[in-house]
This record gives C-alpha cells, sequence and structure tokens, in this order.
C-alpha cells in the first residue's frame, strides 16, 4: 500500500497542500490509531521530560540586562499553534520533548549553604539544549510497508546566544518533514528545515514557522523516497561508500572542501554499519540495498547526535544519499564515494 491516508479536513486542504499525484490516491478514513512509541527521533545523550516539568519545575534563564528569554515552553506553545492554525482540522500527538545539559543552581538566600542542605525550594534548574518532535498522524503516508508521519519540531540551545550581554536575537531551529513510524527515522530535507532563525520575541517565531509550513512541499519528500526505494545499491557498492567515507575524516581541511560536505564521524559511520547486518527492518536481505534502507541506515546512526548538531546531520544523510543516486547516474559530484 502507496496511498496517502488522510483525515476529512485534510480532504479539503489537497490543493493547498500541494500533494499532487499522492492526494489523488486518496483514502478517507474515520480515525487513525498511533501505535505504542518504542524508539524516539534522538536517543543518546538525552532524556525525555514533559511539558509540565519545564513549566512548573525549570527557572527561565534571562540576559544580563534581566530581560528574560524566551523560554522552551514557550517556543514549544508558539510552534505548536503555528501548526494547528496552518494545518486546521488536523490532529496533532502530544509533543516528545528530549532535554540535554542541565544546568543546576541556586536561589540567593542559599548561598553558602552545602549540597546536602539545599531543600527543593532552594534549588533552580534549567537546561541548556532542548528539542522537541510532534506528530500529524492524520496525515500519513505508506511507503515500502513503512507508515510515514507528517511530523514538526525544532530545537534550542542557550549556549548559541549570550546571555552575559544585554537582550539580543534569539536562535532557534524548525522542520517539518517525514517520520517513520516504525523506527522513529527523521527524514528531512533543504525545505524542510530551517537552522539560523534568529529572533527576538514569540510573534517573530510564530511567523517563522508559519513561513516555513507554507513553504514545504510534502509530495515533493514523498517522491524523493520512493525513488530512493527504486536505488539498488550492490553490498560491495556499500562497502565502497562506507570505505569512503571514513577517508574522508583523515583528509586535510583543503582536501575536505573540495568535495560534497559529509557530517557523519565514525561512530556514526560504525553504527551504520553494524546496522546494515543486523537491524530488524533495514539490514541487507541480500546481495544489495535499496536507497530508501541506506537513507534508514544513516538516519538511524545520527540518532545518538548531540541535540545542538541532530537536525543538520540528518538533513546531511537525506543530501548524502541523494547524491549517490545522481552519482550512478553519471553525475560527478559525489562519485568520489563510489569511485
Amino acid at each position: 500500500m502507496r496511498d496517502l491516508v488522510i483525515m476529512p479536513a485534510m480532504a479539503q486542504r489537497r490543493e493547498s497542500l500541494n500533494m499532487g499525484e499522492f492526494a489523488e490516491d486518496a483514502i478517507i478514513v474515520e480515525e487513525t490509531s498511533a501505535p505504542k512509541r518504542v524508539n524516539h527521533f534522538i536517543e543518546a545523550n538525552t532524556q525525555e521530560v514533559t511539558l509540565q516539568h519545564l513549566q512548573q519545575d525549570c527557572i527561565i534563564p534571562s540576559f544580563a540586562s534581566m530581560e528574560e528569554t524566551i523560554s522552551h515552553q514557550s517556543f514549544i506553545g508558539v510552534v505548536v499553534d503555528a501548526a494547528k492554525d496552518y494545518f486546521h482540522g488536523e490532529q496533532f500527538d502530544i509533543p516528545e520533548i528530549r532535554i540535554s545539559h542541565p544546568i543546576n543552581g541556586r536561589i540567593p538566600s542559599a548561598l553558602g549553604k552545602k549540597a546536602s542542605e539545599l531543600t527543593d525550594e532552594e534549588k533552580t534548574l534549567f537546561y541548556q539544549r532542548m528539542c522537541f518532535c510532534f506528530e500529524i498522524p492524520s496525515i500519513v503516508h505508506d511507503e515500502y510497508g513503512n507508515r510515514l508521519a507528517l511530523s514538526i519540531g525544532g530545537v534550542r540551545a542557550y549556549n548559541e546566544i549570550n546571555l552575559y550581554s544585554k537582550k539580543s536575537v534569539e536562535k532557534f531551529k524548525i522542520f517539518i518533514g517525514f517520520r517513520n513510524r516504525v523506527c522513529s527515522n527523521l527524514m528531512l530535507t533543504t525545505d524542510g528545515l530551517q537552522d539560523k532563525i534568529e529572533v527576538l520575541n514569540v510573534q517573530e517565531l510564530y511567523a517563522a514557522a508559519l513561513n516555513l509550513f507554507h513553504a514545504y512541499n510534502p509530495s515533493k519528500d514523498l517522491h524523493l523516497l520512493r525513488t530512493l526505494g527504486q536505488m539498488s545499491i550492490s553490498t560491495s557498492e556499500f562497502c565502497q561508500i562506507i570505505g569512503r567515507m571514513r577517508l574522508y575524516q583523515a583528509l586535510t581541511p583543503n582536501q575536505q572542501k573540495r568535495l560534497p560536505r559529509l557530517l557523519l564521524g565514525d561512530s556514526q559511520i560504525n553504527a551504520a554499519c553494524r546496522a546494515f547486518v543486523s537491524d530488524v527492518n533495514f539490514k541487507s536481505t541480500g546481495d544489495s540495498i535499496t536507497g530508501w534502507q541506506l537513507l534508514n541506515l544513516l538516519n538511524g546512526s545520527v540518532k545518538s547526535s548531540y541535540i545542538d548538531n541532530f537536525l543538520e546531520r540528518n538533513l546531511n544523510c537525506t543530501e548524502f544519499v541523494q547524491g549517490i543516486q545522481r552519482a550512478k547516474l553519471g553525475d560527478s559530484e559525489y562519485a568520489w564515494f563510489l569511485g
């Protein structure tokens, strides 16, 4: 089955969402059921928290001028509101929130106290880095036996701004793309990622989210994923690709500049190799794999990345597999990784 499954409200928005050929084969269903989530869209170096925890247990960092920053919970709320306004009438899952790098502190009256003597009321906490993702389960697509759900999320890292100065622009990243429900892998393309959003307030953040949703073309991504599944990569070609990816790490900066950008390091390459022989969903079962499998092997490997560079690596996986696809058709840009 490769039909796009949409709710009735989605049927009225086919043209505005530009689903193209996928909307022609749409099936109208009364409800969708989200399977129990086992995997996370990002895993290592992070912990899952609730929105309530961010709202009730965490302080909001301020600039040196005592002007407050945009909190993590405000960021999540603004993107969710923008999504609900743009995709009006659709279903929305509760955001999955992952955090890292907790910053512990204490209130002024607790200065000088031993750490063991601090009460909960005297402790302060916020997280330097946070990412979140939520699905729109009423906009789904089946591809190669995998259910893909349109997903939206964002990343915020306080270490990217100078809190020791007066209030200045704050940096955010917002994405929209399809998420593989089998493994929770995100599959991002350039059109679905805004990685350099700089705003002063939540109103500008809301506008940036709407602009991203408006510019995004889901049918283009679905077409890409389908064509990648039609590309065959032999085991020897996979080994050649992996070998070149390892060699890339040893090249000088000038040599790397003459080649396409590759953001995956040894740990990600090792993880992709292990998955090639052992991953339940995407391992090789013969003498070749498809581009679809390669994309998911690489996407799965970057889920161990830190929050602040996870999205860029995820996008780089898509760029890389697309480049291999072009190289197999005779394009020279990524030919080095095959030759």
